[in-house]
């Protein structure tokens, strides 16, 4: 995870500084609600390679027998087109998501904020609560699901693998309540959290909601909110509770602030005082993804892991 946090604020700079190039996801819907296919296609410039994220998302699936992002990540290199990997989607997609939470959680959230929410006992609770671990030192987590049993189940192995106490909250409002840092991962179609429950100098991460028809925050969350996104284009296309603000008239396009990418190389402020409530909108972009798997395909060689295949 340490590592993954780094290269994710390297590649998010990358972005912004215009070093990959990164067309919109395509979604194949499948029919009789069985379930997406996303096709992430993507360049980046440094280390250099091309590639795409081929990735199901089954509304059945049932974490751990089954990931909620299952599929392949296809890396190429950029001399002769050539592919040199194939990666374990699911793995990368919660690692990689995580950790550029982690990114942002550092870049936003204030120094002392020590007090952390958990919207979700997922996957994505498990890699989050890890990168959240990775960039403050927390003196309380809460995680709240809308299965309870599965919040206790996930508290006592989680706290248990981390060596800390973790509370349930029976409600999202009470698991937020005076929180520092929220992180949002569920499947939610409407909003679970309310801008009125979010206490002032709050960091938010929504994250778990990746399509326009999606929103995990309502309006009033983003409307009070200094709102910071991965990538603009993705945004505006997107990202379900800024679509709904913007429809809605009461925020306009100059809402999204800056690219998270901005924030880190300096160019853009972020927090700018301890009251303000800031968020961190994450739909996940193809670079991420491919420099995860170009991470992964300089591990695997140097430690002789892993199955070669030729063409």
């Amino acid at each position: 995870m340490s590592e993954c946090i780094e290269l994710m604020q390297r590649t998010m700079i990358a972005l912004s500084e215009g070093r990959v190039v990164l067309p919109l996801r395509s979604l194949l819907i499948m029919p009789q609600a069985i379930g997406m296919m996303g096709n992430m296609p993507g360049y980046l410039g440094e280390p250099e390679c091309f590639g795409v994220k081929l990735v199901s998302l089954m509304p059945r699936n049932k974490p751990p027998q089954f990931s909620s992002h299952l599929g392949v990540v296809l890396l190429f290199e950029c001399e002769h087109g050539q592919p040199v990997a194939l990666v374990d989607a699911a793995a990368i997609t919660a690692i990689r998501t995580a950790a550029a939470s982690a990114m942002a959680t550092r870049l936003l959230a204030r120094h002392d904020a020590t007090d952390l929410a958990l919207l979700g006992a997922g996957e994505q609770a498990q890699s989050h609560l890890e990168a959240m671990l990775s960039v403050r030192k927390m003196r309380r987590v809460r995680v709240w699901g809308r299965d309870a049993a599965k919040a206790a189940a996930f508290a006592a192995a989680e706290g248990a693998r981390h060596g800390i106490s973790i509370e349930t909250a029976i409600t999202v409002q009470e698991a937020v309540r005076d929180a520092e840092i929220v992180c949002t991962l569920t499947k939610a179609r409407d909003p679970i959290l309310l801008g009125d429950w979010i206490a002032p100098g709050t960091h938010l991460n929504v994250v778990g909601s990746s399509v326009a028809a999606k929103a995990e925050i309502d309006t009033p969350a983003v409307l009070r909110s200094r709102f910071f996104v991965d990538c603009r284009n993705s945004t505006v296309n997107e990202a379900g509770e800024y679509l709904r603000a913007l429809r809605a008239n009461v925020i306009t396009p100059e809402h999204i602030l800056a690219e998270i990418g901005e924030v880190a190389n300096g160019s853009k402020p972020g927090r700018r005082s301890a009251n303000e409530v800031t968020l961190y909108k994450s739909l996940g972009v193809a670079p991420q993804d491919l420099a995860a798997a170009h991470y992964v395909l300089q591990q695997a060689r140097a430690r002789g892991v892993g199955q070669s295949v030729e063409f």
